[in-house]
């Protein structure tokens, strides 16, 4: 199967991406963490603050407030048990535990990953990895690397005036195990999810940040120790108090950077690390892509103009609201993704525009790929389906950010349609008032950005995903992030096909009855 083909049947044919008799060895299911053995550890606090309710002025951070910002990104908050609902061969015990984080994550497997560099004045310089499971760092390599990373991403950002960079990873197994070739969609998309939660609690905490979507993946790879056929970068993002130099484009003016140079200029590191299971497969199609998406020289990065969004229909003026204001670690602590949870409420005019509005003014951020970022057009749209809301006729709207206002595109009530689409049948969508879709590019902007187009579309849908949950969970409202539908139905209805537009993920969001479980806090 060529990779193009592999790309359109992973969002149009999901069925021919795997094989039908693919059978899940629960037994020897991977851990949601990766586990290093033998390495030098920093353990973290666990007194994290209550309360984020505040934007902190910036200040250079300690490994104290380190802690608490990699805890609010992706740490470990609560412990859960319920009772499955379903019928389901993942496990004889009906009872359900598992640990929340401040982010969703496909089946709840969390194939990435967070590596740090940091320098801190109370922790030795170097590259770390955060140990999610016990909360702490451990360190890969000692030393300082402003000038590698510097000229792995190009020389497109002075490092040497940020304290530290995070690295987002994916690994392959953690959830190939389950979802096979499908597994690579997901993987973009938590991605974005992790870095999108990232940046919201980056601001909390007065840190600057910035995403790298572009960089030399090998020497990168090479500096973090990462076994490419297991593990590789997806995204870097370095965080500063101080003013930064942020270069879109200069790689050129400085000189072009091969990865193979780059790795030549440190050693090699050797890890010993568990992944969980005993026998882990192979993943032919996943390796293959993610190579043919590797940049192997700074010449090769690129940036692109997105589309002017220009979408006909009717206008429907919403609402003006101010900007929420919420707490977001209340928010970290209240985030559900309900499914046969969802019970139908109606929603105020004023809810949806302050819903669709902070997801929309919240979402900008410096990035790599846009040409002016000073006056961005994203990579990503929103569309919905609405019922059951107050003062707006039942319909299929496109919501323009720039004006803050809908556009209707297909009245009417769509959810038999879509919910006909939806193979597992796991939320019912005459429960939901708000079911949205993040639409973008339907070639996933192979002609400028090549294969790695798919996984960056895939990562900035992500980013608008989690905004939306933060969003409506700030207005008591839930959220659950789904890829199980027809995405080509949903693209008729939107009527995307002539804007060169597919649907690339499906959130249905309202209102949710109490869920009979038992939740701990993981915090003191």
């Amino acid at each position: 199967m060529s990779l193009e083909t592999f790309l359109y049947n992973l969002h149009f044919d999901i069925e021919k991406v795997s094989p039908s008799d693919w059978e899940v060895d629960w037994e020897d299911a991977p851990l949601a963490y990766k586990l290093y053995r033998g390495l030098p550890d920093v353990p973290l606090s666990l007194e994290v603050p209550l309360s984020l309710d505040e934007w902190d002025p910036p200040a250079k951070p300690d490994l104290r407030r380190i802690g608490h910002f990699l805890w609010y990104v992706f740490g470990l908050h609560q412990v859960c048990q319920s009772v499955s609902l379903f019928d389901s061969n993942e496990q004889d015990d009906p009872l359900i535990q598992s640990f929340r984080r401040s982010v969703p994550s496909g089946g709840a497997l969390y194939p990435n990953e967070i590596y740090m560099y940091l320098k801190l004045e109370d922790l030795p310089e170097g590259i770390y990895h955060y140990d999610v499971l016990h909360h702490r760092l451990v360190l890969l390599r000692e030393g300082n690397y402003d000038s590698y990373i510097d000229r792995a991403l190009g020389n497109r950002c002075d490092v040497s005036s940020c304290f530290g960079a995070v690295f987002v990873s994916t690994m392959f197994w953690k959830n190939f195990f389950k979802y096979h070739n499908f597994a690579y969609r997901l993987q973009g998309l938590d991605a974005g999810v992790v870095i999108g939660q990232l940046l919201e609690v980056a601001k909390r905490f007065g840190f600057a940040a910035g995403v790298y979507f572009q960089f030399l993946d090998r020497a990168l790879n090479h500096l973090l120790g990462l076994s490419e056929q297991e593990e590789s970068v997806y995204a870097v993002i370095p965080l500063s108090v101080e003013p930064t130099n942020w270069f879109n484009n200069r790689s050129n003016i400085d000189g072009i950077v091969s990865a193979s140079e780059l790795c030549q200029e440190v050693k090699s590191i050797q890890t010993h690390y568990s992944t969980g299971s005993l026998r882990v497969k192979e993943f032919p199609m996943v390796t293959k892509i993610n190579e043919a998406s590797m940049l192997e020289s700074t010449g090769s990065f690129q940036q692109i103009i997105p589309a002017v969004r220009n979408c006909e229909g009717k206008e429907v003026a919403l609402p003006y609201v101010k900007r929420l204001s919420f707490d977001l670690a209340s928010v970290c602590r209240k985030r559900f993704s309900p499914d046969m949870d969802f019970a139908l409420g109606k929603v105020s005019g004023q809810q949806l525009a302050a819903l669709l509005q902070e997801a929309a003014a919240s979402f900008p951020y410096r990035n790599d790929i846009d040409t002016a970022p000073d006056n961005r057009q994203s990579l990503v749209t929103l569309y919905g389906c609405l019922n059951h809301v107050e003062g707006i006729p039942d319909g299929a709207y496109y919501y323009d950010s720039d004006a803050h206002t809908l556009r209707e595109l297909n009245p009417g009530d769509h959810r038999l349609l879509i919910q006909s689409g939806m193979p597992m049948g796991n939320v019912n969508l005459f429960q939901v008032p708000l079911c949205l879709h993040v639409a973008g590019d339907k070639d996933f902007y192979k002609t400028a950005l090549g294969f790695r187009g798919y996984r960056i579309l895939q990562m900035e849908a992500g980013m608008l995903v989690q905004r939306l949950l933060i969003a409506a969970t700030a207005l008591g409202m839930g959220g659950h992030p789904l890829l199980g539908y027809d995405a080509k139905m949903c693209d008729e209805i939107y009527k995307l096909e002539s804007q060169g537009k597919t649907s690339l993920i499906q959130i249905p969001i309202g209102f949710y009855r109490s869920r009979p479980w038992l939740r701990g806090s993981l915090i003191s």
